[in-house]
């Protein structure tokens, strides 16, 4: 696993300990002796994760990490502090500013290095959501960076795991107001549990009698509902050893009993704010797909969507020796719609076309803006007989309802006209279908509008 780490240290001699560490994993390493420069770096330059010395001058390293976390160009990067402190406060105080992990003096390599290639995992993933993001269009991908997810005030949903009552019940009461609690004694049910209710973390306890609690984690970790979930385990003094199993497994994070009710919540918090981030730019980087495809005015898919999905409706149909017809229609005079009405007026005529269209044809039919006010549907498994019938039918309706336009409830009449080809046998192109569909809806401007004309050759 390659990753670029910084080290932050003002001891030469630290920085060089952890610096042959990193190296010895193949880890490209970054130096820093203060908090300015450390802030530098990660601004500067592609970092993936930060290991940052707490007791420095002029700027300490819980100053350091409010500010790389405060910043949306480098909020994303993980930060573990490392102090010779071991104060449960000065756990939940690093956690508190923002701190992905906190490690103490003399830092045992096993942890060290699992915590790391954990973090640059997570790292990874992050990285892979913001470039998607960022490369999509009218995302708004500053705003979504910048927004402070640790202070979102919905309180978390979390599942803990654990059979032992007097355990459960005493991480119950720590969470009190603070999360909302769901607890599952027997770790089979556990993770069926957590695989169907959305949890924004799963904590789970190693203390079971006759249950490998790892095998729990990567269960959860190889199914795709619950693959981003956050795992905080629940461990016993001198477990060492399954914590760094449990880490190489992919969990994010645990706690030793006995567990200190601060830092339980500091880092309950940290691993919710990372997971409610992620979700974030999954959610934005699909939105914008969906804009991608769907024209903005009457929500049905664009120009773009028909250009790309056509041909494999079309391919389908003729390698299944099935019908394919498709419509191309279009708003009779609508320039004079929008010179007595405005834009405005001729957008609520477009939105109300396209939601009368959309009603009817089928959910398997391909209804689309195709421009302007132009619209295609395209109907698989429909003969241009069935095709014809469906355009006639549309035409009718849109010809005897009037559209409102306005706030007066006025109305105006609306015609449409409409040209329908099919794919025909043997040789046959979509440019064909589509040309013949054009001509025919031109024949029918041309013979007066308002009518349907079917082409097939």
């Amino acid at each position: 696993m390659t990753a670029r780490i910084l080290v932050v240290d003002d001891i030469p001699a630290n920085v060089r300990l952890l610096e042959v560490r990193l190296l010895a994993e193949y880890f490209e390493v970054l130096t820093a002796t203060n908090g300015l420069d450390a802030i530098e770096t990660c601004e500067n330059g592609k970092v993936d994760v930060v290991l940052l010395d707490v007791m420095m001058p002029d700027m300490d390293g819980f100053e350091v990490c409010r500010r790389l976390k405060s910043d949306p160009a480098t909020s994303h990067i993980p930060v573990v502090m490392i102090t010779a402190l071991d104060q449960v406060s000065d756990r939940v105080r690093g956690l508190e500013a923002g701190a992905d992990d906190f490690l103490t003096k003399p830092v045992n390599d096993l942890q060290l290095m699992t915590r790391v290639k954990s973090l640059v995992r997570l790292k990874t993933l992050t990285d892979e959501l913001r470039l998607r993001a960022s490369t999509t269009r009218n995302i708004g991908i500053e705003e979504l960076l910048s927004r402070n997810f640790a202070s979102a005030d919905t309180t978390p949903k979390v599942l803990l795991i654990d059979e032992r009552k007097s355990s459960f019940e005493r991480v119950q009461k720590m969470l009190r107001g603070s999360a909302d609690l769901d607890i599952a004694t027997d770790p089979h049910a556990g993770f069926f549990q957590a695989a169907e209710t959305p949890y924004e973390c799963v904590m789970i306890s190693t203390a079971f009698a006759d249950f490998d609690p790892l095998r729990l984690c990567s269960q959860l970790r190889s199914l795709d509902r619950t693959r981003f979930v956050p795992i905080i385990l629940l461990a016993q003094q001198g477990e060492e050893g399954r914590i760094v199993r449990g880490l190489e497994l992919g969990i994010n994070d645990y706690l030793m009993r006995p567990i200190d009710q601060q830092e339980l919540i500091a880092r309950l918090r940290t691993q919710v704010r990372r997971k409610r981030y992620n979700d974030q730019l999954r959610a934005s980087v699909t939105q914008t797909i969906e804009m991608a495809v769907t024209d903005a005015l009457t929500g049905l898919h664009n120009r773009r969507y028909l250009d790309s999905h056509l041909q494999t409706l079309f391919d389908r149909a003729v390698a299944r020796r099935r019908p394919l017809s498709m419509m191309i229609t279009d708003l009779d005079r609508f320039k004079t719609i929008n010179d007595a009405h405005g834009h405005d007026g001729g957008d609520e005529v477009l939105r109300e076309f396209a939601r009368r269209l959309r009603k009817n044809v089928r959910g398997i039919d391909l209804a689309c803006r195709f421009g302007g006010e132009e619209f295609v549907v395209v109907m698989p498994d429909t003969d241009g007989a069935v095709a014809e019938k469906v355009a006639e039918r549309i035409r009718a309706e849109i010809a005897h309802m009037p559209f409102a336009v306005g706030h007066d409830g006025k109305t105006i009449e609306v015609t449409v006209s409409v040209g329908v080809s099919s794919v025909l046998k043997g040789v046959d192109t979509v440019a064909g279908l589509m040309k013949r569909a054009d001509l025919a809806l031109y024949a029918a401007k041309s013979a007066g509008r308002n009518r349907v004309v079917a082409n097939a050759a």
